[in-house]
């Protein structure tokens, strides 16, 4: 039986600037696994994301004319424009929803596309 839970790995180039990215940027709580091998893990309640450090990262989200249209990873937030003013405080570029709902897209240090929108 399948139980509701979330485990997204995240290939990247360099650790460090992507825990700069999830954990400040983002505010991404991390968790307190010990790994054998270069990685973080963050916790989201039932979903984990795990950055796993690679030496080369060719991400397929990089040439999308427009960042929502290819797959992504959806975070909820509660304030769009905070949101807003956190990524462009940090010297993150960031794409409004073509939709018009009140969703942004940005793209990590590798090139992954993040998705931060109100739900409800």
């Amino acid at each position: 039986m399948i139980t509701q839970f979330l485990h997204a790995a995240i290939p990247v180039s360099n650790l460090e600037k992507s825990d700069y990215f999830y954990g400040t940027v983002l505010g991404l709580p991390t968790g307190d696994r010990n790994l054998k091998f270069s990685g973080t893990w963050y916790e989201l309640g039932t979903m984990q994301i795990h950055l796993i450090e690679v030496p080369s990262v060719i991400s397929d989200f990089q040439n999308a004319e427009k960042w929502g249209r290819n797959r992504h990873l959806a975070f909820s937030v509660s304030d769009i424009e905070a949101a807003k003013e956190q990524l462009t405080s940090h010297g993150y570029p960031f794409q409004i929803s073509a939709s018009g709902r009140p969703a942004l897209f940005v793209k990590d240090p590798d090139g992954h596309v993040i998705e931060l929108g109100v739900v409800g």
